[in-house]
């Protein structure tokens, strides 16, 4: 165990070190928000790369491997591919051209100050919820530990401390090099945690390959279900008819259809809409290189993740041929189990690094851009418009830290939730909250970039309004609130998380689109900043 603890304490002394040197002298908010506009794009690429792949995503990808045991999943790469083709198409060289520090400054220039505030509360909101309910996985690691080292399981109470306890320590340190480095900081240190990212995965998969007897083709000698290693899945059943195979493509999660269409609309919200993603984007050159860095993390993305997949595939066998009865009731805590009791030590330390540096990785660039949005969004137009930079680079990092206590309250909620729940899975949880909205975000930025004389701030918030019932509703979510009374009929489609930013989205655009964009005189009139 204490070689396992030097390797931690080294990587949390780089990371440190990296954090608090880079970036600490800016002196303006563009500074501490974009970088000056000179980080290289490969940099770029490992930042998108390490915010991507979170804690969840590395305990949550093998969980669904394990679950399911095939590659259905890793369809969704390729949407998620053509998404960020067609955002450094659409996106990029607008935000370039207009120079904006939040991404939401756009929508004020094109539609008017309502809508930016509508979109950047959105985005304010739901990137709050969507990150703080990733923090309590990198927790489960040191649940493992416990019962390691105590020989018992512990009580749900106690559980939750452990949660709570590692929450606190992550996040406070991952916002102490956050709000002293600003973007640098959290660009140079994603580029080292990506690197763990990768050693992690060459070693997990192979001590799990030597220790499966005949190794890959041993372990597939074991995998002889129908669905089992599958790669494409159409969702068809030719005794459905044609609308029972609709309801049955909207209600799966992993489908081919899911891939093409469900998930193309994802990344275009995620990878173009959300300040958090968006902003390292920005802090390239020029639009080119944010846009070569944003395409190349989406190829980069299918390896990773079939590599995920595999590990959790291989655990199943591996539990197969070694039954445990101790094993964990939870697939999301197989993975850290198998690290925990299985690992060899050094390597098992290098994991935890792994653990910690996902969930560093997208935190920090969460707290990076929920600082910037509010800054720039809302504290300078409504409270301070005269502000000077330096000011706003004090407000930006005060912001971080307050963020930072925002996202340990929601993680603990949440860590809570999934502890009182059994069989909870991680992956639907996460992906399934920016659904509800982000699918309306989508959709005022597409009306906005595609358009020249639609949409208008009134028509945008009852647009964006009508998406957000409309996915809520298809989603079953007022049964899961009010009862099985205000359950849906049958005949009626229940989407999964995979297609509620599609639907949220083409609804918005076709709500905005009734509307016609006002003269730009009348647009900027009541702007906080005329």
């Amino acid at each position: 165990m204490a070689i396992d603890l030097f390797v931690i304490g080294i990587y949390f002394a780089v990371i440190l070190w990296i954090g608090l040197t880079k970036g600490a002298r800016e002196t303006s908010l563009e500074g501490y928000a974009l970088g000056d506009r000179r980080i290289p794009w490969w940099a770029i690429l490992a930042s998108i790369l390490a915010a991507e792949i979170s804690a969840a995503t590395f305990l949550g990808a093998p969980g669904e491997g394990y679950a399911h045991r095939n590659f259905t999943y890793a369809q969704l790469v390729i949407g998620a591919v053509l998404g960020r083709i067609l955002v450094a198409w659409i996106f990029l060289k607008p935000y370039y051209e207009h120079k904006v520090i939040s991404i939401y400054e756009f929508l004020e220039i094109r539609f008017g100050a309502t809508t930016k505030n509508a979109a950047s509360m959105v985005f304010l909101v739901t990137r709050a919820l969507a990150s703080g309910t990733r923090l309590y996985v990198a927790a489960i690691l040191l649940v493992i530990a416990y019962e390691m080292t105590m020989g018992v399981r512990p009580t749900k109470i106690e559980e939750l401390g452990i949660y709570i306890t590692c929450l606190v320590v992550l996040v406070a340190l991952t916002a102490l090099y956050t709000a002293a480095g600003g973007i640098k900081a959290v660009v140079w240190t994603d580029v080292i945690q990506a690197c763990v990212l990768v050693l992690c995965l060459i070693f997990a998969l192979t001590i799990l390959i030597t220790k499966i007897p005949g190794g890959l083709q041993g372990a597939a000698s074991h995998l002889q279900g129908p669905e089992d290693l599958i790669f494409f899945d159409s969702g068809i059943d030719a005794n459905l008819g044609v609308w029972g195979n609709v309801l049955a493509i909207l209600g799966s999660e992993y489908t081919i259809f899911a891939a093409l269409i469900g998930a193309t609309f994802i990344a275009l919200a995620t990878h173009g809409t959300d300040q958090d993603m968006v902003q390292r984007m920005l802090t390239g050159e020029n639009h080119k290189k944010g846009s070569l860095a944003v395409i190349l993390s989406g190829i980069i993305d299918f390896p990773i993740v079939m590599a995920f997949l595999l590990i959790g595939i291989l655990l199943w066998v591996y539990y197969q041929i070694h039954p445990d009865p101790a094993l964990p009731d939870k697939n999301p805590h197989i993975f850290p189990y198998f690290i925990m009791h299985e690992m060899p030590p050094g390597v098992r330390g290098l994991m935890v690094a792994g653990v910690l540096a996902t969930a560093m990785g997208s935190l920090s660039t969460a707290l990076n851009a929920l600082a910037t949005s509010f800054c720039r969004d809302w504290y300078a137009p409504f409270f301070r418009p005269r502000a000077g930079e330096r000011e706003m680079l004090f407000a930006a990092r005060v912001s971080t830290v307050a963020f930072a206590v925002v996202l340990v309250a929601i993680g603990s909620v949440t860590a809570w939730v999934v502890i009182s729940g059994e069989g909870k899975r991680i992956l639907p949880i996460v992906l399934g909250i920016f659904g509800y909205t982000y699918g309306s975000l989508l959709g005022v930025f597409l009306i906005g970039a595609l358009t020249k004389t639609r949409g208008s701030d009134a028509g945008n918030l009852m647009a964006m309004a009508a998406g957000f019932v409309v996915v809520s509703v298809l989603s079953g979510l007022p049964a899961e609130v009010l009862g099985q009374d205000f359950a849906l009929p049958a005949w009626v489609p229940t989407l999964e998380f995979t297609w509620r930013v599609f639907f949220g989205c083409i609804t918005t655009v076709a709500v905005g689109l009734l509307f016609r964009t006002p003269p730009r005189e009348k647009r900027h009139a009541a702007s906080p900043a005329a």
